[in-house]
C-alpha cells in the first residue's frame, strides 16, 4: 500500500514504458484526505509544469512543447484566475524529474503538473511529498497513483468499465476475453474482469496468446472453441492496431468467429491510425473514445493558435490547468488539497468530463463508437456530467 505523503513511497517500475498502462504492483486504494498546501487566492498561483524536454528522444521535444502550448491555451480560458506557470525540464528521466520537483517546490510551486513517464512521475511524487505538494501526472499507469500523485491519463479501467457496462445493456455482456500474454495484455484482461464484476457483464472465458504472428495463429482455434462452448455474445480484445488486432480480425472471421454472430469489442482505440478503419474485420466493432466533439474542438483551437496539431496527450496539460483554475476560482485557500482535487462533480476537460479519485486514479467520461463503412460512428455519446454517468 502507498503511504500518504511519505517520501519513502516506492513502486516497482522497472518494466514501465512511456505512458504505460501496466499495473505492475498491486496495492489497496487509500484516501488522500486533505493533504496539500494552502494558497493565496489574491495572487497568481505558482504551478510547475514538468515536461520531458532535454531527453535523447526527438519525440520528447515535440511532446514537451505541445504540453506547454496546451497549458498556456488553458490559462487563457480561466476567466480571471491567474496562474504563474513555471516550466521545468525532466529529460524524461526519473532522477532529473526528482530534482526538478524539488527545485519547483523550493521555488514556491503549490502544485506540480506532470511529468509524463511513470518512473519520472513516481520520483517527482516522492520529492514533492516532502513538502506536502500534490502532483497531477500525465501518466496513465495506475501503479504510480496514490498519496500525493494523481494520474490524468486515460486508463484501461475507464475503458473497460464503459464498454462492459454498455455491452451488458445491449445484451452482449457474456464476454470471451482475448488478450496478449505480455504485461499490457494481462493488465487489460484484469481491467475487463474487474469491470465486468461491477457492471453486470460476465467473463465467459479468457484466451491468451503469445505476442507473435505464430502465437496469434495458434490461438485462433482455442478462441473459436471457447466462444462456441461458452455461448459468448461478445469478444473483448485487448490488442492494439499496431499489434495483433489486424491479424485477429482477419483470421477470426475466416475461422467462423464472425462479427455478425458475436460482437467484436476493443479495449484500445480502433480509429488510430486512420488506415485501421479500412480493415474488413473491424467493421461493426465497438470501442471507447473521448468525446469526439470536444476533442475536435480542442484540436481546431490548438491548430489555429500554434499552426500544428497537438500531441495525442497534449490535452492532458490543458485538463490539468483547467482543473486547477476551476478550484482556485472558488477562492478557497485549500483549493489544491487532495480533498479539493477529488471533488465528486469533477471537471470539464478538452476530451470530456473527468474526475480524480482518492486512490490517485481517475474517471473519464467516454463515448462508445463503432465503425461503419470505414467511418467512426458514435453509438452512445459521452456523458456530460457524472450524475448518471454510469461509473
Amino acid at each position: 500500500m502507498f503511504a500518504v505523503f511519505k517520501p519513502a513511497r516506492k513502486v516497482a517500475l522497472a518494466a514501465v514504458t512511456a505512458v504505460a498502462t501496466l499495473a505492475l504492483t498491486a496495492c489497496d486504494p487509500i484516501s488522500v484526505g486533505g493533504g496539500g498546501p494552502s494558497i493565496n487566492t489574491s495572487k497568481p498561483v505558482p504551478v510547475a509544469l514538468l515536461v520531458p524536454r532535454g531527453s535523447a528522444s526527438s519525440g520528447d521535444q515535440a511532446l514537451a512543447q505541445s504540453l506547454e502550448n496546451a497549458a498556456r491555451l488553458a490559462m487563457g480560458d480561466l476567466n480571471g484566475v491567474k496562474i504563474d506557470l513555471r516550466i521545468y525540464d525532466t529529460a524524461g528521466n526519473a532522477e532529473v524529474a526528482a530534482a526538478a520537483a524539488t527545485q519547483a517546490v523550493s521555488e514556491g510551486a503549490r502544485i506540480l503538473l506532470g511529468p509524463v513517464y511513470a518512473e519520472a512521475a513516481n520520483a517527482a511524487g516522492i520529492a514533492a511529498a516532502k513538502r506536502n505538494v500534490n502532483i497531477l501526472a500525465f501518466s496513465n499507469n495506475p501503479a504510480i497513483a496514490g498519496g500525493n500523485v494523481f494520474i490524468l491519463g486515460n486508463t484501461f479501467d475507464n475503458k473497460a468499465t464503459r464498454l462492459t457496462s454498455f455491452a451488458a445493456r445491449q445484451g452482449k455482456g457474456n464476454m470471451l476475453v482475448v488478450s496478449g500474454n505480455n504485461a499490457a495484455g494481462q493488465a487489460g484482461q484484469q481491467a475487463i474482469s474487474s469491470a465486468a464484476s461491477r457492471t453486470g457483464a460476465n467473463v465467459a472465458g479468457i484466451v491468451s496468446y503469445e505476442q507473435s504472428q505464430n502465437g496469434v495463429i495458434s490461438a485462433i482455434s482455442d478462441i473459436r472453441n471457447q466462444a462456441s462452448a461458452s455461448g459468448a455474445t461478445s469478444l473483448m480484445m485487448t490488442a492494439t492496431t499496431a499489434g495483433a488486432l489486424p491479424l485477429l480480425t482477419q483470421l477470426l472471421p475466416e475461422a467462423g468467429v464472425k462479427p455478425e454472430d458475436i460482437q467484436y469489442i476493443g479495449l484500445t482505440r480502433w480509429d488510430i491510425p486512420a488506415q485501421t478503419l479500412a480493415l474488413p474485420g473491424v467493421q461493426g466493432g465497438w470501442f471507447a473514445l473521448p468525446d469526439p466533439v470536444k476533442s475536435q474542438g480542442f484540436k481546431s483551437r490548438y491548430t489555429a493558435a500554434y499552426g500544428s496539431s497537438p500531441h495525442p496527450i497534449g490535452g492532458l496539460a490543458y485538463d490539468g490547468i483547467a482543473a486547477i483554475g476551476a478550484l482556485v476560482g472558488q477562492g478557497k485557500s485549500d483549493a489544491l488539497t487532495g480533498a479539493a482535487l477529488t471533488q465528486g462533480s469533477g471537471f470539464q476537460g478538452v476530451n470530456g468530463i473527468f474526475r480524480l479519485r482518492a486512490d490517485g486514479t481517475n474517471e473519464r467520461g467516454l463515448a462508445v463508437a463503432t465503425i461503419q463503412e470505414q467511418k467512426v460512428v458514435v453509438i452512445d455519446p459521452a456523458p456530460t456530467s457524472f450524475a448518471g454517468a454510469g461509473f
